[in-house]
Parts: structure tokens; C-alpha cells; sequence
């Protein structure tokens, strides 16, 4: 997604088309976003939930990774397994199930140990966009909890050079960043560089030191745009990003042999390469079909270590991947009529790997490692075409979308080569939406939506059986099902110059369900998990945000989240339910070029815990509260400083989908100082 994507923007329920040259500015407002409707649109006028963070916000928070940016948003929980590992998940839905973006185009990879979406440097991001619910209509297979995008710089047909830096530094982990992105532009020419680097230590908890959660990150970006005329650009894209020394101390396990003890799941060295050509086009006169076309290329080399902790202090399993993407994504925006806004497209895509894995010889630990490969050969081909409506009519915004999605499957062999027969599978679904938001008035906006979502096997649960992080044995399944996820919401959102809020209450029923379900059996001395169907699962929830001016200058927040997963087939709570939170704040400014704000989190005991299903391995979490203060100075036009303290009072405590041995889960970090600096050139 760029911001040439956009073709018009709803305002009182009518569509105005935009010219080039305001896409810009009406992307600085807060409640415009592209994810949701694929384009340019008001939050308020369009019945789907969504959160966004931009670059102040997530400077303020002190965000390293995409988790840490998005966590204590309502509907929306980080499971982790170490400093940089960490996953956002929608509304109960992990990963698997949450379709990531940059700039609209997939990280596609298989999801091991660690977080898909670190594969990005979120320094160097304007701002970050989540859809929650059923997304599939837009963006294919996987989207059943929703979608998240993280928008980079684009380069500007702004004249001249300029130049926007950060640099940050917090106590905790002794972390320094820096990030800079340069956009110079003069006739027809624009180009864009930016780069962000990280040096991350072993971060402090309550406790003392978290060993194994240091890293260093390094990320570039560059864009070039060419303006043929002035309704037509070419572009080229280009992003790198390399991870060194991670460790996921979470994935720590024990292994019942005595020389290896235990086992914890590292990446030496993990990079993602992208690079995209594409060309927009804008229409014009009363009816403009907009176009915008791309061609990318994305590769996610993944190195996946498992370290015995034990006398024998060395590797015993190692896994290096290459996950390539070809992809090609084609739409066009038709304004047919004042109140019809028709936009459609194509979206395809094929993901290879053939990932060389190295086990000890004859199962002994202490054996030499050998060529055990899980898979060779495989394949993910996915079609998907799709056709959305926007309708106003008065204070009535309608939005109606149909999809049709192939996904296939296929791989040479599996399990080192013993098989080779049924390993392709091929499934098409339709997926769809319809939503209806009314403006009773500008503060009274009630909505509601039905979407239907699906979800098939990613390379791993298909293919490959081996050992994992949770130190289970995995069982892959090449003939899993797609789940599909059908969930109805209503909700009521509003806005006025001193207060805005949302309100939402959603059931979402995922049939097919697929999971890793304890067997009982074990393989090489680990517990074995199969890769399954479960028949049904459902999730409900109820989410809350607000903000309200008390005073001049003086803003109050609030945010509230809850959500149930039942596992129907067992009749118990769903494996690994984000725990009920709340979160208050305040913010406003002290002095001239003073701001101030803090942060009160209060997530609530979660005892709702599976037992069947996870036969002993998921433990009750204690609530807990931590407390945020920082201040701002605007020391110049363009230039900030700001200090906060981060778990004011040292808490010690562990989301509840914090990865681990029950029981043992690594401590979050405790109180942190964090100095940052941002300035415009």
C-alpha cells in the first residue's frame, strides 16, 4: 500500500476524489487510514474497528518492534518469547492468523521461533495501521484476526532536501537507536533513503539481568519515484533489514539428556531483502479510474538454532531457510457514480523454501550433526481476485466486498525424504463483507459488519515435524483444512474537537480450527503435538477507547479490552486467551514548549486457562499494574526532547502469553529511564 493508493476520501458520507497532490496532507490527518477500505478513508465513516499508531506515538511508547507499539491497545495482546520475538495478536487470534504488511505487500515466511514482524525496523516507520476482524476480502488467506500494516517514508515530490532523525536511548537494556530518512526531490525526480540502527543489550527485570536478550538490528530503505506526467509515476523500492545474535529465551526447554539439560532456540543472523517496481496512474474528469500496479520480489533468510545449555554447550539442531515471495498485486479505483466508489483487483503470489536442517546423528545429542532435512520443494501458490463497493447514501455509508481465493500447496517430500506421495492440496474459498455505519450525529455513529475470512495451512503446518520452541514434536499435516472464520460485530464510534471514542462487541466462530494438539505419544524424547482440525472455536469481546479534553491543552484516556475463547469441541477456555485489561491516561502541556503525560495499565488476573487441550502446559497469570510517566520539550520549531520512566515501580510480572515453561516464564523489563530525540532538517 502507498499512499498513491488512495482515490477519494469520504467525507459526511460523500466521496470526494483527491488529486495527487492532497494525498499527502490528508494522510497527516489521525483518523484517515488506507488498510481498512485499501484507500484513503475516514475512521468514522467506515464500520470496521481499527487502532492506529503513528511515528510520535510510537516514539513516546519507546517501541523497538511491532509488539511493543501495539501493546495495551484494545483488542489487541503481544505474545512473546524474548526481547525481539514478540507477536501482536487481534482479538485472541495469534500470528498464523494475522496477516502482516509493509507498504501493503506480505511478510510472508514460516512463522518458527521469534517475530515475523521484527523483520522491519520499526524506527524508520510514519505509522502502523491494524483492521481487527476478518480481513480476507482485502487480503487474502490469513486474515481471519485481522491485518496489520506498517507504512514506511515514501519519497516526495517535495523541492529540495530534507532530512527527519531520531536517536534514542533507554536504561533497561543500555539500548541506543538511531534512525534518519532523507527525501530529496527537484522536477520530476524524487528519491528517499532512510536507515535505522539498534544495538540492543540484556535487558534489567525486577529480578536482575534477563540473560539472552540483547540483539543488534540494522535496517535500510530507499525509493525512487519518477513522474511521467501528471497523472502517471514509476517507482522502485527497496528494503533490507538484518538481525544479529537473537535469542528467544522463552523457547527455553527441558531435554532429557543430562549433557544437554535444557535447549533454548537462537538466530545468528536473520535478514529480509524486498524490492518492487510499480506504476499508478491517476484518472480524471467526473468518473477517474485510478490504477496502481506492482511486481516484488521478498526474501526472509532464517537461521534457527537450538543451543543445549547443558556441559555440551553447543548446537544440536540447526535450520537455515531462504522464504522467497514473487508476488504481483493489480487494482484499480472506479468513482462510477458520487455515491459509488468500486474498487477491484488481483493479488498473487508464490512462497518457495527448501530448508536445510541439521539433527544430531542416530538421535544422540552428542553425535555429530547430519543432513535431516523437514521438507524439500515446497510451494504456496495463492490467486486471489476481489471486487468492493462503498456506498453513501445521506448519513448511511454502506461497504460490501466478495473475494475468491485459490491457495495451493505442494512439496517433493517430507520427513527427510521417507514421503513423497499426498503432499499437494489445493482450496479455493469465497470470502466477503458487509458493513452499514449511520451518522445520527457527528459524536452518535452506530455500525455493524458480517465477514467471513479463511485461513489455509502455512508451509510448516503442512510439512514440517520436528522439534519446537514450546518443546513439543510437531506432527505436519499436508492435508490440514482451512479454517474459516465468520464473525458479526456492532459497535458505535464518534468525534468532536474534545472527544472521540469506539465502542465495539464482536463473536467470531473459526470452524476447521488448526492447532498443535497434544497426542500423549512421544518422539526423541519430547511430548508430541499433532497438527489438527478442531471442529469449532469461538472468541467474543467487547473494546472501549477514548479521549477527552478536560481542560485546555489537557486530554484524558481510557481504553478497555476483554475477550473469551471457548475451545467448543472441549467445552473449556481457548489455549492462550489475552487477559482483560484497562489502560488510563492522561496528557497535556505543563509550560510553554512543556508536555507531560503517564500511563496506568491494569491487566486483571487470567485464570481462564485450558486444561484438556494443553494438558498441564498453560498456568493461571497474575494480575498486575505498571505506571508510565515522560515529559516533552520542544525546544525548537522542528527539535524534542523527551525523558520518561518506564515501570515506574519496578514491577515485577509476565504477560500471560508470554512463551515459557509454565511456571518460569522470563520477567518483563522493570523500570527503565529512555531519553529520546527527534528533529527535522
Amino acid at each position: 500500500m502507498t499512499p498513491f493508493d488512495k482515490t477519494a476520501l469520504a467525507i459526511g458520507c460523500a466521496l470526494i476524489p483527491l488529486p495527487a497532490s492532497a494525498v499527502e496532507a490528508v494522510m497527516q490527518l489521525e483518523a484517515v487510514t488506507v488498510t481498512a477500505k485499501g484507500y484513503a478513508a475516514d475512521e468514522l465513516e467506515t464500520p470496521v474497528a481499527m487502532t492506529t499508531v503513528d511515528r510520535t506515538e510510537i516514539l513516546r511508547r519507546g517501541a523497538n518492534n511491532l509488539g511493543e507499539a501495539l501493546r495495551g491497545q484494545p483488542g489487541l495482546a503481544v505474545t512473546s518469547d524474548g526481547a525481539q520475538g514478540q507477536n501482536p495478536v487481534i482479538r485472541g487470534l495469534k500470528k498464523e492468523s494475522v496477516v502482516l504488511l509493509v507498504d501493503g505487500m506480505r511478510l510472508n515466511s514460516a512463522q518458527p521461533a521469534g517475530a515475523i514482524g521484527s523483520f522491519m525496523s520499526l524506527g524508520l516507520a510514519d505509522r502502523v495501521e491494524v483492521v481487527k476482524g476478518p480481513a480476507s476480502v482485502l487480503y487474502g488467506t490469513g486474515a481471519l484476526g485481522g491485518a496489520i500494516n506498517v507504512l514506511l517514508p515514501q519519497a516526495k515530490f517535495t523541492e529540495g532536501v530534507g532530512l527527519d532523525a531520531t536517536a534514542s536511548y533507554d536504561s533497561a537494556s543500555s539500548g541506543v537507536r538511531g534512525t534518519g530518512v532523507m527525501n530529496a526531490s527537484g522536477g520530476d525526480h524524487a528519491l528517499m533513503l532512510g536507515a535505522s540502527l539498534a544495538r540492543i543489550g540484556n535487558y534489567e527485570a525486577r529480578g536482575g539481568k534477563v540473560d539472552r536478550t540483547g540483539y543488534d538490528s540494522d535496517s535500510f530503505i530507499g525509493q525512487y519515484r519518477f513522474r511521467i506526467d501528471g497523472a502517471q509515476q514509476l517507482r522502485l523500492s527497496l528494503q533490507q533489514h538484518t538481525d544479529d545474535d537473537v535469542w528467544y529465551p522463552g523457547s527455553t526447554k527441558p531435554y532429557p539428556n543430562p549433557q544437554v539439560k535444557s535447549t533454548t532456540v537462537h538466530s545468528p543472523e536473520q535478514e529480509r531483502r524486498l524490492a518492487e517496481i510499480g506504476y499508478s496512474r491517476k484518472g480524471a474528469g467526473e468518473a477517474p479510474i485510478n490504477l496502481d500496479v506492482r511486481l516484488y520480489r521478498q526474501e526472509m533468510e532464517r537461521q534457527i538454532f537450538s543451543r543445549a545449555n547443558g556441559t555440551l554447550n553447543r548446537d544440536i539442531g540447526e535450520t537455515r531457510a531462504s522464504f522467497d515471495t514473487d508476488g504481483l498485486d493489480a487494482k484499480a479505483d472506479w468513482l462510477a457514480h458520487p455515491q459509488h466508489l468500486l474498487s477491484f483487483g488481483v493479488n498473487t503470489w508464490q512462497m518457495g523454501a527448501s530448508p536445510e536442517r541439521l539433527l544430531p546423528q542416530g538421535g544422540n545429542p552428542a553425535n555429530p550433526l547430519v543432513r535431516n532435512d523437514a521438507f524439500a520443494d515446497a510451494r504456496i501458490d495463492a490467486l486471489g481476485v476481489y471486487l468492493q463497493d462503498d456506498m453513501c447514501f445521506g448519513d448511511l455509508n454502506l461497504l460490501a466486498g466478495l473475494r475468491r481465493d485459490t491457495v495451493k500447496g505442494s512439496a517433493a517430500s517430507m520427513n527427510n525424504g521417507a514421503v513423497i506421495t499426498g503432499l499437494d492440496r489445493e482450496d479455493s474459498a469465497i470470502s466477503g463483507s458487509l458493513g452499514a455505519i449511520y451518522r445520527v450525529t457527528p459524536l452518535l455513529r452506530p455500525y455493524a459488519n458480517l465477514s467471513r475470512a479463511f485461513r489455509a495451512g502455512e508451509m510448516r503446518e503442512r510439512y514440517e515435524s520436528s522439534p519446537r520452541g514450546d518443546g513439543y514434536y510437531y506432527l505436519g499435516n499436508p492435508q490440514i483444512k482451512p479454517e474459516i472464520a465468520t464473525q458479526f460485530e456492532i459497535g458505535l464510534k464518534g468525534a468532536s474537537d474534545t472527544f472521540s471514542y469506539t465502542l465495539s462487541a464482536y463473536r467470531n466462530q473459526v470452524t476447521d480450527y488448526i492447532t498443535g494438539q497434544p497426542s500423549g505419544g512421544f518422539i526423541s524424547g519430547l511430548p508430541v503435538k499433532a497438527t489438527v482440525n478442531l471442529g469449532r472455536v469461538t472468541l467474543t469481546g467487547l473494546e472501549a477507547q477514548g479521549r477527552w479534553q478536560v481542560a485546555r491543552g489537557h486530554w484524558l484516556t481510557a481504553g478497555y479490552s476483554r475477550v473469551r475463547g471457548e475451545n467448543d469441541d472441549l467445552n473449556e477456555p481457548l489455549f492462550q486467551m489475552p487477559a482483560d485489561e484497562l489502560s488510563l491516561g492522561w496528557e497535556g502541556a505543563v509550560a510553554q514548549g512543556w508536555a507531560a503525560d503517564a500511563t496506568l495499565r491494569l491487566v486483571n488476573r487470567q485464570d481462564r486457562v485450558a486444561t484438556v487441550f494443553a494438558l498441564g502446559s498453560e498456568n493461571a497469570t497474575p494480575g498486575f499494574a505498571t505506571a508510565d510517566l515522560g515529559v516533552t520539550w520542544r525546544y525548537a520549531k522542528d527539535q524534542t526532547l523527551r525523558i520518561a520512566l518506564k515501570n515506574l515501580a519496578d514491577k515485577a510480572y509476565h504477560e500471560h502469553l508470554a512463551e515459557g515453561v509454565s511456571g518460569q516464564e522470563i520477567q518483563a523489563p522493570g523500570r527503565s529511564l529512555a531519553l529520546a530525540w527527534k528533529g527535522k532538517f
